[in-house]
């Protein structure tokens, strides 16, 4: 049997470091995309609701007439919700992708620099026993 000395400081920055950044960074991103369509909902619902309040206030032609041209501007206002809405969802994709990108990046590094301190401490390692390698033989 031979002795393995695991390294779990390199195991860490090299594996459960950078998982745990990005499922951070997915919660993160969850939690802000499912609270904007809770409030686009709710926005929405209030909205129906106020309308069909509105419809059931009718009594005439007057009132009807009223509540026609209130639709116009509900309309409209729902569709400049809408463009808000998806604004808010487009920017925080685009937040959450230039997040991804930046941690990916940063990741690689890294492990890049991981990597050639792993083959500096082997090399030093080589060097050294390689002469008591030599008086042993």
């Amino acid at each position: 049997m031979s002795n393995v000395n695991f390294d779990t400081k390199q195991f860490e920055t090299m594996m459960f470091g950078p998982a745990r950044a990005f499922a951070a960074l997915s919660v993160d991103f969850t939690e802000k995309l499912v609270n904007a369509q809770l409030d686009a909902a709710k926005a929405y619902t209030d909205t129906n609701l106020a309308q069909l309040r509105s419809l059931m206030e009718v009594k005439d032609a007057e009132g009807l007439k009223s509540y026609m041209e209130g639709q116009q501007k509900v309309a409209t206002e729902l569709t400049e919700r809408l463009k808000a809405d998806t604004d808010k969802v487009v920017a925080l994709q685009k937040d959450f992708a230039k997040d991804s990108q930046k941690l990916t990046e940063e990741n690689v590094q890294k492990a890049q620099e991981g990597i050639k301190e792993a083959t500096e401490t082997a090399t030093k390692a080589v060097k050294e026993a390689a002469p008591q390698a030599a008086k042993t033989a």
